[in-house]
Protein backbone atom coordinates (compact mmCIF):
# COMPACT_ATOMS: atom_id res chain seq x y z
CA UNK A 1 0.00 0.00 0.00
CA UNK A 2 1.22 3.55 -1.38
CA UNK A 3 0.93 6.10 1.26
CA UNK A 4 0.84 9.88 0.19
CA UNK A 5 1.63 12.34 2.54
CA UNK A 6 -2.22 13.29 2.93
CA UNK A 7 -3.05 10.15 4.02
CA UNK A 8 -0.17 9.99 6.43
CA UNK A 9 -1.56 13.06 7.71
CA UNK A 10 -4.60 12.21 8.28
CA UNK A 11 -3.62 8.87 10.22
CA UNK A 12 -1.71 10.81 12.67
CA UNK A 13 -4.25 13.18 13.55
CA UNK A 14 -6.85 10.06 13.86
CA UNK A 15 -4.32 8.50 16.03
CA UNK A 16 -4.66 11.72 18.12
CA UNK A 17 -8.26 11.71 18.18
CA UNK A 18 -7.99 8.18 19.54
CA UNK A 19 -5.19 9.08 22.27
CA UNK A 20 -7.34 12.42 23.11
CA UNK A 21 -10.27 10.31 24.19
CA UNK A 22 -8.75 7.88 26.27
CA UNK A 23 -6.93 10.60 27.78
CA UNK A 24 -10.12 12.17 28.59
CA UNK A 25 -11.99 9.44 30.21
CA UNK A 26 -8.96 8.02 32.42
CA UNK A 27 -8.35 11.79 33.25
CA UNK A 28 -12.07 12.58 33.78
CA UNK A 29 -12.10 15.86 31.68
CA UNK A 30 -15.51 15.06 30.00
CA UNK A 31 -15.72 18.85 29.03
CA UNK A 32 -13.01 18.12 26.26
CA UNK A 33 -15.16 15.15 24.53
CA UNK A 34 -16.40 17.39 21.90
CA UNK A 35 -12.83 17.34 20.67
CA UNK A 36 -13.18 14.14 19.72
CA UNK A 37 -16.75 13.87 17.87
CA UNK A 38 -18.66 15.80 15.53
CA UNK A 39 -21.68 17.14 17.47
CA UNK A 40 -24.18 14.98 15.13
CA UNK A 41 -22.03 11.97 15.81
CA UNK A 42 -23.31 8.12 16.93
CA UNK A 43 -22.25 6.15 19.84
CA UNK A 44 -23.07 2.40 20.19
CA UNK A 45 -21.23 0.52 22.86
CA UNK A 46 -23.58 -2.20 25.34
CA UNK A 47 -26.61 -1.11 25.84
CA UNK A 48 -25.45 2.66 24.85
CA UNK A 49 -26.97 3.23 21.59
CA UNK A 50 -27.33 7.14 20.54
CA UNK A 51 -25.29 9.98 20.82
CA UNK A 52 -21.94 10.58 21.86
CA UNK A 53 -23.34 12.83 24.26
CA UNK A 54 -25.69 10.32 25.63
CA UNK A 55 -22.56 8.10 26.13
CA UNK A 56 -20.61 10.65 28.20
CA UNK A 57 -23.56 10.88 30.32
CA UNK A 58 -24.05 7.30 31.23
CA UNK A 59 -20.19 6.79 30.98
CA UNK A 60 -19.82 9.43 33.77
CA UNK A 61 -21.91 7.07 35.76
CA UNK A 62 -19.65 3.93 35.38
CA UNK A 63 -16.42 5.96 35.12
CA UNK A 64 -16.94 8.54 37.61
CA UNK A 65 -17.00 6.71 40.91
CA UNK A 66 -14.12 4.28 39.82
CA UNK A 67 -10.90 4.59 41.91
CA UNK A 68 -9.14 4.89 39.02
CA UNK A 69 -9.07 3.47 34.72
CA UNK A 70 -6.52 3.07 31.96
CA UNK A 71 -7.47 2.98 28.91
CA UNK A 72 -4.72 1.30 26.37
CA UNK A 73 -5.11 1.52 22.94
CA UNK A 74 -3.19 -1.67 20.70
CA UNK A 75 -2.95 -1.62 16.62
CA UNK A 76 -5.10 0.49 14.38
CA UNK A 77 -6.54 -0.79 10.83
CA UNK A 78 -7.02 2.33 8.39
CA UNK A 79 -9.40 2.77 5.34
CA UNK A 80 -8.81 6.16 4.07
CA UNK A 81 -10.46 7.96 1.13
CA UNK A 82 -10.50 11.41 0.93
CA UNK A 83 -12.31 12.87 4.05
CA UNK A 84 -13.65 9.53 4.84
CA UNK A 85 -11.75 7.34 6.88
CA UNK A 86 -12.43 3.50 8.47
CA UNK A 87 -10.46 2.70 12.02
CA UNK A 88 -10.64 -0.49 13.56
CA UNK A 89 -8.55 0.27 17.07
CA UNK A 90 -8.34 -3.01 19.96
CA UNK A 91 -8.30 -1.47 23.27
CA UNK A 92 -7.84 -2.76 27.08
CA UNK A 93 -9.47 -0.88 29.65
CA UNK A 94 -8.74 -1.44 33.25
CA UNK A 95 -10.92 -0.25 35.91
CA UNK A 96 -10.19 0.11 39.59
CA UNK A 97 -13.94 -0.45 41.08
CA UNK A 98 -14.29 0.77 44.59
CA UNK A 99 -16.16 -1.49 47.53
CA UNK A 100 -18.73 1.59 47.79
CA UNK A 101 -18.95 2.01 43.83
CA UNK A 102 -22.68 1.52 42.92
CA UNK A 103 -24.31 -1.46 41.20
CA UNK A 104 -24.70 -0.65 37.25
CA UNK A 105 -25.20 -2.24 34.52
CA UNK A 106 -21.24 -2.82 34.10
CA UNK A 107 -19.23 -3.10 37.45
CA UNK A 108 -20.61 -5.15 40.32
CA UNK A 109 -21.17 -3.08 42.95
CA UNK A 110 -21.25 -5.60 45.47
CA UNK A 111 -19.10 -3.80 48.35
CA UNK A 112 -15.40 -5.67 47.65
CA UNK A 113 -13.20 -3.73 45.56
CA UNK A 114 -12.35 -5.45 41.99
CA UNK A 115 -9.95 -4.84 39.28
CA UNK A 116 -12.21 -5.41 35.95
CA UNK A 117 -10.10 -5.13 32.65
CA UNK A 118 -12.30 -5.13 29.52
CA UNK A 119 -10.56 -5.54 26.13
CA UNK A 120 -12.39 -4.95 22.75
CA UNK A 121 -12.06 -3.28 19.44
CA UNK A 122 -13.68 0.73 18.62
CA UNK A 123 -14.92 0.58 14.65
CA UNK A 124 -14.96 3.86 14.23
CA UNK A 125 -16.04 6.62 10.90
CA UNK A 126 -13.76 9.33 11.00
CA UNK A 127 -14.73 12.45 8.77
CA UNK A 128 -13.05 15.22 7.46
CA UNK A 129 -15.48 18.45 7.61
CA UNK A 130 -13.51 22.34 7.85
CA UNK A 131 -10.46 20.56 7.79
CA UNK A 132 -10.31 18.88 11.20
CA UNK A 133 -10.70 15.22 11.56
CA UNK A 134 -13.29 14.04 14.11
CA UNK A 135 -15.22 10.78 14.88
CA UNK A 136 -18.81 10.69 13.33
CA UNK A 137 -20.02 7.52 14.58
CA UNK A 138 -18.84 4.67 17.07
CA UNK A 139 -19.19 1.23 17.82
CA UNK A 140 -17.98 -0.56 20.38
CA UNK A 141 -16.84 -3.91 20.97
CA UNK A 142 -16.94 -6.36 23.92
CA UNK A 143 -14.34 -9.12 22.95
CA UNK A 144 -13.08 -10.32 26.68
CA UNK A 145 -13.55 -9.66 30.31
CA UNK A 146 -12.07 -10.15 33.53
CA UNK A 147 -13.40 -9.47 36.86
CA UNK A 148 -11.00 -10.20 40.18
CA UNK A 149 -10.78 -8.98 43.96
CA UNK A 150 -8.14 -5.75 43.62
CA UNK A 151 -4.35 -6.27 44.42
CA UNK A 152 -3.23 -2.57 44.66
CA UNK A 153 0.20 -3.99 45.88
CA UNK A 154 0.75 -0.89 48.14
CA UNK A 155 0.27 1.52 45.51
CA UNK A 156 -2.17 3.39 47.61
CA UNK A 157 -0.01 3.94 50.52
CA UNK A 158 3.00 5.35 48.32
CA UNK A 159 2.62 9.13 48.22
CA UNK A 160 0.40 10.35 46.26
CA UNK A 161 2.89 12.62 44.08
CA UNK A 162 4.01 9.45 42.88
CA UNK A 163 0.72 8.29 41.55
CA UNK A 164 -1.86 9.13 38.50
CA UNK A 165 -4.47 11.41 39.80
CA UNK A 166 -7.59 12.25 38.23
CA UNK A 167 -8.45 15.94 36.40
CA UNK A 168 -6.01 18.65 36.54
CA UNK A 169 -4.51 17.16 39.68
CA UNK A 170 -2.77 14.39 37.04
CA UNK A 171 0.91 16.16 35.63
CA UNK A 172 -0.55 15.36 32.21
CA UNK A 173 -2.94 18.04 32.72
CA UNK A 174 0.38 20.27 31.35
CA UNK A 175 0.20 18.49 28.78
CA UNK A 176 -3.58 19.44 27.85
CA UNK A 177 -2.80 23.26 28.43
CA UNK A 178 0.53 23.13 26.00
CA UNK A 179 -1.21 20.86 23.31
CA UNK A 180 -4.51 24.00 23.39
CA UNK A 181 -1.92 26.62 23.32
CA UNK A 182 -0.46 24.96 19.58
CA UNK A 183 -4.00 24.59 18.55
CA UNK A 184 -4.55 21.12 19.56
CA UNK A 185 -0.66 19.33 17.77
Amino acid sequence: MAYDLAKLSARADILDILALYTHIIDRRMWHRMGDCFHDDASFRFGAINGSWQQFVAAARGVIDPLRMSQHKLGQTLFAIDGDLAMTETYMVAYHRVAADAPADAVFPGDGTERDIVIAGRYIDRFERRGGVWKIASRTGLTDWRQDAPSMDAGLYGLPADWRGGIGEADPAHAVCRLRDSLGGV
